[in-house]
Formats: structure tokens, C-alpha cells, sequence
């Protein structure tokens, strides 16, 4: 039995020193925004019906695929002025290649709208392509 208690108070200190660090770090901002991203699917669905109406999406990527939850949880994410904007990178996959959809939109209510919409891609020749789906004014 004392032995045990010999490991408890390590555990409790190397506990205490991660909860602090993750309060203090600024991960709690980048763990709110992922939760956010998450629960709020439709902008990232209305994106891609936006990115549909695109012919050079459509030539280049083919027609993207649902975006899952996982791949959110991979993207970058910033929600600001009281999550009424965000600005976001995910990866998108289409049926003819992948790449990179960025998005800048602003809340009006409970819809979005979107100020920018990119889609970043590489061609076979490893060139970079990114396509203007819905540009800054």
C-alpha cells in the first residue's frame, strides 16, 4: 500500500503542472474553436455547395466529398467577435484529386456568409493551383 501512495503525489503534481499549462497556453481558445467547428456543419457543407458551382473545381478536384468530423478535427479553426466570424483551412477530397479549402465567413444571424472561399490545390506536375471560389471585396 505504500507504495502507491509513493506514485500518487508525482501523478498529482505532473497533473496539476499539465492542467495549468493547458489553461494558460491559449490551447483552451484552440480546443473551443475545434468544438465549434464540429457542432456547426453547415459551414462547411454550404462551402462546398458553393465550391460545386465552380467548373474549375469541378475540372481540377472532381466533385468533393462530405466533409466528416474527423477531417475538422485535423483543419485549422479561429472563431472571433463572439463566434460571429471564422476563418478556417480544411482538407478537401474530391473524386478526381485533394486539397486545401480556406474559408473566411461572417454569421448574420444563424447563416453564414462568406467573404472568401479558396481551394488550394497540386496538380500532377507539382504545381500549386489555388482556385477563387468567393473573393475578398
Amino acid at each position: 500500500m505504500r507504495k502507491s501512495v509513493k506514485w500518487l503525489i508525482p501523478i498529482m503534481v505532473f497533473l496539476a503542472i499539465v492542467i495549468y499549462l493547458f489553461s494558460s497556453s491559449g490551447m483552451r481558445k484552440v480546443a473551443t474553436d475545434l468544438t465549434q467547428a464540429y457542432a456547426d456543419q453547415d459551414l462547411y457543407k454550404n462551402a462546398i455547395e458553393k465550391a460545386h458551382s465552380n467548373q474549375q473545381v469541378i475540372e481540377n478536384i472532381g466533385e468533393i466529398k462530405p466533409i466528416d468530423k474527423m477531417t475538422i478535427l485535423n483543419g485549422e479553426v479561429n472563431y472571433t467577435d463572439d463566434n460571429k466570424t471564422v476563418n478556417s483551412t480544411i482538407k478537401v477530397t474530391g473524386s478526381k484529386g485533394n486539397g486545401k479549402m480556406d474559408i473566411i465567413a461572417k454569421r448574420e444571424n444563424e447563416n453564414w456568409n462568406y467573404e472568401k472561399i479558396t481551394i488550394r490545390i497540386k496538380d500532377s506536375q507539382k504545381k500549386k493551383k489555388t482556385i477563387e471560389i468567393i473573393e475578398l471585396p
